[in-house]
């Protein structure tokens, strides 16, 4: 648990790391799969932007400038509507990066976690990092995809979305009345 471009919200994070502990040991235990070592940021919208794409970049195997420039762009545009974010990374583990400004008080930072960390056991499912690997390869433009493929990922995507959503309930448990 940290934060990224955030001085001043230590009281933020104290909150955010229990919220973090207890939701981790939930989620571990309503959702197939198994839990990677997860890093939680706190960040905003242009700190989860440069994250993100240096985690995607790092996903991908793309080391050129301009490639990681061009994604971090792309990325800022999604990172200000986005309330938080799951990537595996190559190593097994998963970064989560939380958009603070999306997040007025703890009932929200508990769903988007709770959300964000059902991703996390999705990764540890059979194919489901492969996939995601292909598709960010497909992303910057290193390895092609066929659109059957593509298509697949969407779907499977799609399908994963709805399971976490279906989970936002759980936030129940760390805050009540979290979810409505």
């Amino acid at each position: 648990m940290s934060t990224h471009k955030l001085p001043g919200y230590g009281a933020t994070l104290r909150t955010a790391k229990r919220l973090t502990e207890q939701a981790v040991r939930l989620v571990n235990r309503s959702v197939p799969g198994s839990m990677p070592d997860v890093q939680v940021v706190l960040t905003n919208p242009r700190g989860m932007a440069e994250l993100g794409a240096a985690a995607d970049a790092e996903l991908a195997g793309v080391l050129d400038k301009r490639t990681r420039a061009r994604a971090e762009r792309a990325a800022l545009k999604l990172a200000r509507e986005a309330a938080g974010r799951a990537i595996p990374r190559t190593d097994g583990t998963a970064l989560v990066l939380v958009n603070v400004d999306q997040h007025p008080d703890e009932a929200e930072f508990a769903v988007t976690l709770v959300h964000e960390l059902v991703h996390c056991m999705q990764f540890s499912r059979k194919d489901v990092v492969e996939r995601i690997v292909r598709d960010t390869r497909d992303g910057f433009r290193i390895e092609r995809q066929s659109r059957r493929q593509a298509r697949e990922h969407q779907r499977l995507l799609e399908l994963e979305e709805r399971e976490a959503y279906g989970k936002e309930h759980l936030a129940n448990q760390l805050v009540p009345g979290a979810v409505a």
